[in-house]
């Protein structure tokens, strides 16, 4: 049995509580939830989870029985900055993966810039070292797209396309719920 085995959990109407990062337990909190009732078993791996009297099959898949209501804006992280601009420099507009990014406030906080959806932006290491303690406008680097706060619907769409080899294939049902259908 694999100890980084991970479950997917669902809300109450079986789709993902998360996708930007994707709402996932460690398989031991899954198990615990079953045990206490407050989730529904929807899947399993073929691996157990062994007492010295009883056996479980390890849970890939569950739901919860109480329907959670989900935040109306997502949560304002390095990673969901990234997504909303797309990987892209705002400045110089290079594509890079999230690791070789930064992020800039576009009014710095040495002169009151407040880390929010409004006045950071993602930016690569070049430009926000050339940008420094200045405003776009003094810097003469205007912004490619004015930073606003998106929505979970905006960032969803944005998400890199699921690589189908790094999910367990229970999984894949529940991951597509939220795709628009070919006609």
């Amino acid at each position: 049995m694999s100890a980084d085995l991970q479950t997917l959990v669902l809300n109450a109407d079986y789709r993902p509580l998360s996708y930007n990062p994707l709402s996932l337990w460690c398989w031991k909190d899954a198990l615990t939830a079953l045990f206490l009732d407050r989730v529904t078993l929807v899947a399993t791996y073929d691996a157990q989870a062994r007492s010295p009297s009883k056996s479980f099959q390890i849970p890939s898949v569950v739901a919860l029985k109480s329907y959670v209501t989900l935040a109306r804006t997502p949560a304002f992280t390095r990673y969901n900055i990234y997504l909303r601009d797309s990987f892209s420099c705002q400045y110089c507009a290079v594509r890079l993966p999230s690791g070789g990014l930064t992020f800039d406030h576009v009014v710095p906080r040495s002169r009151g810039g407040l880390s929010t959806w409004e006045n950071v932006v993602a930016a690569c290491s070049p430009c926000n070292l050339r940008k420094a303690n200045r405003t776009p406008a003094e810097a003469e680097m205007p912004l490619l797209t004015e930073p606003r706060r998106p929505t979970r619907y905006e960032l969803h769409h944005r998400q890199p396309e699921f690589d189908h080899r790094q999910y367990h294939h229970t999984w894949l049902d529940y991951l597509y719920w939220d795709s628009e259908l070919e006609s």
